[in-house]
């Protein structure tokens, strides 16, 4: 089970049931500070009030949060839309830091699974590409070291982000703003932190 903060992109976490994975996202805003601190916007309470509930699926067994809120299809003001374009370029510059400073080779998992930093940062690159698409935005997944490729796709996906958006059902294929601002910095922000905690020497 995931709990999301709705109005706080990439503040997502699961658990085993509800209890637990609202726990563990009151646990995260530690992490989640520093997102918020690079907007300026003033930190999010720890307390929650949870306003929807969604069946869950195969998906989201795997791990991952797959399912459109219907709060996802209200309007989004062109004020709403540059601030979710905002803490979605910081899980960005969070995710960038992070890599930085984490070596090539990360510990392994019980069974010696895990992706090493440049796989990772490719697969996250990789989905960025992928969910741009459900959102009208088209870039070729760029390469790992073609840095201008990376801020071009990720400036028009702000730029798209940005736009008011007149609400309601989406298009087949597309993602309702608020959902893929959600969902992108979620998994950019996940791997930035499976980045930290299996940095050797780190304590998870």
């Amino acid at each position: 089970m995931f709990a999301a903060a709705i109005d706080w992109p990439g503040w997502c976490r699961s658990g085993r049931d509800e209890e637990s994975a609202l726990d563990a996202l009151a646990s995260y805003l530690e992490r989640y500070a520093p997102v918020v601190k690079r907007t300026k916007l003033a930190l999010p309470a720890d307390t929650f009030t949870v306003v929807e509930r969604i069946p869950g699926s195969t998906t989201t067994d795997f791990g991952a949060p797959e399912k459109v809120a219907a709060a996802d299809h209200d309007p989004v003001s062109a004020a709403e839309g540059k601030r979710l374009g905002a803490l979605l370029a910081a899980t960005w510059d969070e995710f960038d830091d992070i890599v930085g400073r984490t070596p090539e080779e990360l510990t392994k998992g019980p069974r010696g699974g895990g992706r090493d930093r440049d796989k990772m940062t490719n697969h996250v690159l990789g989905a960025e590409a992928s969910y741009a698409r459900k959102l009208g935005v088209k870039h070729k997944p760029p390469a790992l070291a073609d840095k201008a490729a990376i801020e071009a796709m990720r400036a028009d996906i702000v730029a798209a982000l940005s736009r008011p958006w007149p609400g309601g059902e989406t298009a087949a294929g597309t993602w309702p703003p608020r959902y893929l601002a959600r969902r992108t910095a979620w998994h950019v922000l996940d791997h930035a932190w499976e980045m930290q905690d299996r940095t050797p020497g780190s304590v998870a």
